[in-house]
């Protein structure tokens, strides 16, 4: 945390802007070697049109626009320098090469958070709606993220541990001061407050398959037998040609995968390999590798073909998807009398089907509904709602800990146990609860974390 850290804060290629960044004691004598006049001239918080040159051969690199963050008012809470050069990777890495050599070091993946983390300039639930706006693939999820940054989960989370602290706070002194047990007045006060605590933590983690919805989305996987139009609905769901269609069965024979949104949910779609059985190498390690997505998608789609009769194929296909969550899908009902072969299909299904969607890849009809069918099943909630959703899997994880050490502390209550066993639970809820914020969190669980983010941020 003592060096002075450098990187570039915006995407890797060619574009009208490059902004490197500079964070640390430092950065103001480093950004200094770059000009004539004296930094200071600067002045905070405010953007200066500089020409910057080679410290040792003094060539003219850019013309930049130099912006200084003075310490503490900064993201990190350091010295901060942001150097806006023109797009091009040979001026942003000689300029980085400069820095690195004036004893600056690269930073690490998430390091300028983390430093804000260490810094007080945000909570680790904070940092962390950081990645997820940068990281976020639809309004909802940005919308999400953006509310979390301004710390509502925090707020959302700060009553709860008030209430517990209460409760702890209670028995300790019971503890310290009382010879004799509770009165059973008290401890009835106390198991109404923790009721309602492990209440509000469940209420929280009940949020999060809508919250995991809205962040991570759906991976969807189409399946069916060869030509059955698997890849012409895949290229229709999109809106481009991404799969390759041909009346050759067997075209498709690895996975394509694609994502879209569908009313705000991301949606990875997989096109898969046609099931069947096959002799070609190649072919054959497709179709297992069909079987291996279906078992890990959110959601089968089986595509049958409305044109033609139900096949043994189909009827396979069909039964080894009874245990995942699927829907039944007829294709190319534009085709003539595709309405009679249906009826003749069900008639052969080993089980009864009362709800079926019925498409054509060719003209799109039937798109509409096949979309809202996708999304439908994993709706807990309105995710357009204006109620905070949890959408880390961690907190999940946390929530859930600290939910489970309450209700065992209720229990131990009603045993009528000593309050330093009832404690140990209690103060084993609230250090889960302070590890969403990170104010009890451990070093090695901020390192992996940070390290899901983008260097520069």
């Amino acid at each position: 945390m003592s060096d002075t850290i450098v990187a570039l804060a915006t995407p890797t290629g060619r574009s009208g802007i490059g902004v490197v960044r500079l964070s640390g004691t430092d950065a103001l004598s480093i950004i200094s070697r770059f000009f004539d006049s004296d930094v200071q001239n600067l002045g905070p918080r405010s953007a200066h049109l500089r020409t910057i040159r080679d410290p040792d051969s003094k060539e003219i690199i850019d013309q930049v626009i130099v912006t200084w963050f003075k310490t503490p008012h900064s993201f990190t809470g350091e010295d901060v320098i942001e150097i806006a050069c023109h797009g091009a990777p040979v001026v942003l890495r000689r300029v980085i090469d400069i820095c690195l050599r004036l004893n600056a070091r690269m930073a690490e993946p998430g390091e300028f958070s983390l430093r804000a983390l260490a810094n007080g300039r945000m909570n680790l639930a904070e940092a962390e709606a950081i990645r997820d706006l940068i990281n976020a693939q639809t309004v909802a999820s940005a919308r999400h993220a953006v509310r979390q940054l301004r710390g509502e989960f925090s707020h959302e989370l700060q009553p709860i541990k008030d209430d517990l602290l209460d409760v702890i706070v209670v028995l300790e002194s019971a503890l310290e001061f009382v010879e004799d047990d509770l009165p059973e007045t008290q401890s009835e006060s106390i198991r109404i407050k923790l009721k309602k605590i492990v209440g509000d933590v469940e209420r929280m983690a009940g949020t999060f398959r809508a919250g995991k919805l809205i962040r991570e989305g759906l991976r969807v996987a189409l399946v069916g037998r060869p030509n059955v139009g698997k890849s012409s609905l895949f290229n229709a769901l999109l809106g481009s040609d991404r799969a390759i269609v041909t009346e050759i069965a067997g075209t498709t024979r690895d996975q394509i995968h694609e994502r879209f949104t569908i009313e705000e949910i991301p949606v990875s779609l997989i096109d898969t390999a046609g099931l069947r059985e096959t002799f070609d190498t190649v072919e054959s390690i497709g179709v297992e590798r069909s079987r291996r997505t279906m078992a890990d998608a959110d959601l089968v789609l089986v595509l049958l073909d409305a044109s033609e009769k139900l096949t043994d194929e189909d009827v396979t296909i069909i039964g080894s998807t009874q245990e995942l969550e699927h829907k039944l899908v007829f294709n190319k009902i534009d085709i003539k009398d595709s309405d009679n072969s249906q009826h003749k299909a069900f008639a052969k299904l080993p089980i009864p089907y009362s709800e079926f969607i019925r498409v054509s890849a060719k003209t799109g009809e039937g798109l509409d509904i096949l979309k809202r069918a996708i999304v439908d099943p994993f709706r807990s909630e309105d995710i357009s709602s204006n109620g905070f959703l949890v959408t880390d899997a961690r907190h999940f994880d946390l929530l859930v800990r600290c939910g489970a050490e309450l209700t065992h502390a209720i229990e131990l209550l009603d045993q009528r146990q000593s309050e330093e066993i009832v404690l140990v639970g209690l103060h084993n809820a609230l250090r889960y609860l302070g590890e969403i914020t990170g104010e009890t969190t451990t070093e090695d669980m901020l390192t992996r974390i940070f390290s899901t983010f983008c260097i520069g941020k």
